[in-house]
């Protein structure tokens, strides 16, 4: 090996390190990007719900996502003491991030598509910014644990963004219109 080289430093050797990075921040400003040219419909349904009743049933299942999040740094944290149950903890963990992503597919396209993204207000834009950036934040996660050989730090800094993105997003909607079109701070 020549000097001042290191094993793995060839540009193809970092290539899945640098699409764990990228992949992550151009679907998040895809989503963006989306969001902000779409025309919105706000009378779109969910579920056969619209209006009101579109805003509880997203609300309602916000929370069950947000229960969820909890659930997973529960099991993460489980994972990290590496007990005798650490592989069906593992599991768990792994469906359950299966189960949240696949609860907040669409609630997020409602979002999408009812309303864009928006900046009108601090409450809007931080709940636009914060979904826009879920995305990348799932992409992000699911690309780590597939490419390995990590420092410690990094897939629980990952999975602490993600549950981070499923609080913001519940705090700025589901418990705003739970709480009556309030939230803490707001």
């Amino acid at each position: 090996m020549a000097p001042g080289r290191r094993p793995g430093g060839s540009v193809a050797g970092r290539l899945p390190t640098l699409l764990a990075a990228l992949a992550p921040v151009a679907l998040a400003l895809g989503l963006l990007w989306f969001g902000r040219v779409h025309v919105p419909d706000p009378g779109r349904s969910l579920f056969g719900a619209s209006g009101e009743d579109a805003l509880r049933l997203k609300s309602w299942l916000g929370s069950a996502l947000f229960a969820l999040a909890l659930l997973q740094v529960v099991l993460a944290l489980a994972m990290y003491r590496r007990g005798p149950a650490a592989r069906p903890v593992r599991t768990a963990h792994r469906v359950g991030g299966w189960l949240a992503f696949a609860l907040s597919l669409p609630i997020a396209q409602h979002c999408l598509l009812a309303y864009g993204v928006r900046f009108t207000d601090v409450r809007v834009g931080l709940h636009s910014a914060a979904g826009c950036f879920l995305y990348g934040a799932f992409a992000a996660k699911v690309l780590l644990v597939r490419h390995g050989g990590l420092r410690g730090w990094v897939l629980p800094a990952a999975g602490g963004a993600l549950f981070c993105a499923v609080g913001v997003l519940w705090w700025t909607a589901a418990l705003w219109f739970l709480n009556g079109y309030a939230a803490p701070g707001f």
